[in-house]
């Protein structure tokens, strides 16, 4: 099971969404306009084929203040935080400090994602780091953490997504 986490509006169903088309498609060609998408209320739970499946446990954003309860059968995360959204940065890295300093993850692999690239007003991966001072986060983490720039809308770095989902994926059931 992969959780996936990260503020409302932050593009996690499109996500969803897009990985689903990217593996349906063989990692091949365009994967055409975005799917529409609604606010989470609650969870969803998607299987996607990659080729094994795994099963991605997808969380409203308003489910922060219980995200933990959730953790217990995860074996990675993917945690997605809006990169043109500074004002809401500094509360996923609150909720972001929350989940790696819970017990129940403290063995589980971390994919942060920085999305929305593809907006004129996004922040770099530096921007950002050195804005929630990431390098110090990471550092004092017992997870192994890995950071990546995509845009969900268009499929920038889907591919990259999708490989890191299928090593940390590659044992499990």
């Amino acid at each position: 099971m992969c959780l996936l986490l990260g503020a409302p509006g932050v593009g996690k169903t499109l996500l969803v969404k897009r990985l689903q088309r990217l593996c349906s498609r063989d990692g091949r060609g365009d994967l055409g306009d975005p799917p529409p998408t609604r606010p989470t209320v609650g969870t969803n739970l998607t299987d996607i084929m990659a080729p094994r499946k795994i099963t991605i446990r997808e969380l409203g954003g308003c489910m922060g203040p219980i995200w933990s309860s959730y953790c217990g059968n995860c074996h990675s995360l993917v945690f997605m935080m809006d990169a043109s959204n500074p004002t809401q940065l500094s509360a996923s890295c609150v909720q972001l400090l929350g989940l790696l300093s819970a017990e129940q993850l403290a063995n589980t692999s971390v994919l942060i994602l920085f999305n929305k690239i593809d907006l004129p007003c996004y922040m770099t991966t530096e921007e950002i780091q050195s804005l929630i001072r990431l390098p110090d986060i990471i550092a004092c983490a017992k997870q192994n953490i890995t950071i990546a720039e995509i845009s969900a809308y268009k499929g920038t770095g889907l591919a990259r997504v999708l490989r890191w989902l299928q090593e940390r994926h590659r044992t499990s059931s």
